[in-house]
């Protein structure tokens, strides 16, 4: 557990280096802001969640509960995904702007092609949209 990383995990370092590429300006982890997102575009009243589909509980084919320790996984997989809908009924809360990016999208038997989720990612940071979800096929 101790190698599982918190932040600048791969999907999270793809994405950065290529938005920063497209010209995009951000603050990481930003610890005033509920849940410490990932990403924090101030000048699009932007922030970016990049969620591995295992410790949120995504309902893809990368998330499987636990064969051991059963109770355990349970409470804290459930814990976290419970944290996140508070995290993101807060964030829009504070006037924000909401984009989930989910590693089934970037990695895996359903991932997207990387330019398409760039692409979207784009087209959202300039819309009006205020929530976002990009997902595995």
């Amino acid at each position: 557990m101790a190698a599982i990383k918190e932040k600048d995990t791969k999907p999270e370092l793809l994405i950065r280096k290529a938005l920063h590429a497209k010209g995009f300006r951000y603050r990481l982890h930003d610890k005033k802001l509920p849940g410490k997102p990932d990403l924090v575009l101030k000048k699009y009243n932007a922030v970016i969640f990049i969620h591995g589909c295992f410790w949120h509980k995504h309902d893809c084919h990368l998330f499987k509960w636990p064969s051991t320790r059963e109770e355990f996984w349970k409470l804290k997989i459930n814990q976290n995904a419970e944290r996140d809908r508070k995290i993101t009924k807060e964030i829009i809360m504070l006037g924000y702007r909401l984009l989930i990016i989910w590693e089934c999208s970037i990695k895996g038997k359903n991932k997207h092609d990387f330019y398409t989720i760039l692409s979207e990612i784009d087209n959202w940071l300039n819309s009006d949209e205020n929530f976002k979800e990009i997902k595995g096929k």
